[in-house]
């Protein structure tokens, strides 16, 4: 072995990150807001770069004021009324006659309401609020029980039990057998252990099966109809559109900004000292690199969304339930592009449709094996067949997963595990077997 110290040449291949390349990998992933924000940010790097809202118009306050004056408005003026939203204590105070109730029981009513959860559930400790506020226990009880008399049915309440014991005493107040398993039998209730209570409580199954339909009717979170929710729009990235030649595929992106070059900023200071002009370079180097990088984000989802649609026609001629089995790899092999970028296109973008609007990631499934082999199934045509099957069992003899195993290769050539199963049944939110079971 050669230890000497000396000077060798090698010649090796590596890639590098740079900070342009870093740059045009996270504008791909990033979202319609994700991306708007970046632009924003860079605007006040970069006096090079402007940006313009498209959506935004320019508002006159002289010509609007004018406008104003003499065309008639068009909305109905109900729509023009701007939405109040009340707190959850406004909502449940204004239930009471507060002139009817006395100061400091209204003090301490407003305090205990503090302590009301998203869901309308009481986390406070009452001996603690007593001590605080320096009343006796039976005052800070009683006004919590003033508070579990409003409505929703079933606010105020401490836990679960006590919630769904309010409803059931205020909607059900002659059954007796409800009220009986509420208050004492209620976690072998939800465990479905029902033939030990049917023997203890000296009734039937039947008696018990109905009195679990009463419950299944009832509100386990008051307190959340009480909360004004804004409506959610979803913006799509992409639009597919059915015509006469096709599907047609368009790239929506009037909601980004549009970048334009500052030249009025560059002309002014492009012929002052060398440092201004080797930082006005950099500036352009940089404006250059992000439309550069806008572009190739532009082409990139439009090729993956076009081979998204070509591959999954029958999606959007037939339905939601046609959806073939599809992998990001796959989709990557056929354009050529790594895996990853597949994935980053499709982060948090939307297809709007003739169907509906959908995640671009939701086109994406496993593939499941059938019996002949030659023609898979996706995951999300075997969780249809699972619901299906579900749907239209026995109650009182409800299928396992081990027998709806049988049935799917049987009756729909298609081969899955019992883990399979009950991980699909998981996702979908269908209870096992045994709690599906029905005794009438």
């Amino acid at each position: 072995m050669n230890l000497k110290a000396g000077l060798w040449q090698q010649q090796t291949l590596k890639l590098a990150m740079t900070q342009e390349l870093s740059q045009a990998i996270a504008l791909l992933q990033y979202s319609t807001q994700e991306l708007t924000d970046f632009l924003e940010n860079k605007a006040l790097e970069n006096p090079l770069l402007q940006i313009e809202n498209v959506n935004i118009q320019p508002m006159n306050p002289l010509i609007d004021r004018n406008r104003k004056k003499h065309q008639k408005v068009e909305k109905d003026w109900i729509e023009q009324i701007a939405v109040k939203s009340f707190s959850l204590e406004e909502q449940l105070i204004s239930q009471f006659n507060i002139k009817a109730i006395p100061e400091v029981q209204l003090r301490v009513i407003r305090y205990l309401i503090q302590h009301l959860d998203e869901n309308g559930y009481f986390t406070g400790d009452l001996d603690e609020i007593s001590v605080k506020l320096k009343i006796p226990y039976q005052l800070t009880e009683d006004c919590l029980k003033m508070i579990q008399s409003l409505e929703p049915v079933g606010i105020g309440a401490r836990n679960l039990q006590e919630c769904l014991l309010i409803q059931v005493e205020y909607e059900y107040p002659d059954n007796e057998l409800a009220r009986k398993i509420m208050t004492d039998y209620f976690v072998p209730f939800a465990e479905k252990k029902w033939k030990q209570m049917a023997k203890e409580l000296q009734v039937t199954l039947k008696d018990i099966q109905e009195v679990f339909d009463d419950i299944q009717s009832l509100n386990p979170k008051p307190g959340a109809m009480l909360g004004i929710e804004t409506s959610a729009y979803i913006i799509p990235d992409v639009i597919v559109e059915q015509t006469g030649a096709g599907l047609t595929v368009r790239l929506f992106d009037e909601t980004i900004p549009r970048v334009t070059f500052n030249e009025q900023y560059f002309n002014k200071f492009k012929d002052k000292d060398q440092q201004v002009s080797r930082f006005l370079q950099d500036k352009v180097q940089d404006y250059h690199w992000i439309l550069k990088s806008l572009e190739q984000r532009r082409e990139t989802l439009l090729r993956v969304v076009t081979k998204i649609v070509e591959k999954q026609q029958a999606f959007f001629q037939k339905g939601p339930h046609h959806l073939v089995p599809m992998t990001m790899k796959e989709l990557a092999t056929e354009l050529d592009i790594h895996e990853s970028t597949v994935s980053r296109a499709v982060r948090e973008k939307y297809m709007q449709t003739p169907i509906g609007t959908f995640t671009l990631k939701s086109f994406f499934t496993s593939t499941i094996q059938t019996v002949t082999g030659d023609e898979n199934t996706s995951s999300t045509q075997v969780k249809n067949a699972i619901s299906k099957l579900i749907a239209n069992e026995n109650k009182q003899k409800p299928l396992s997963d081990q027998e709806i195993v049988k049935h799917l290769k049987s009756t729909e050539g298609i081969v899955v595990s019992r883990r399979t199963i009950a991980k699909y049944r998981d996702q979908l939110g269908i209870p096992s077997s045994t709690k599906r079971k029905r005794f009438s």
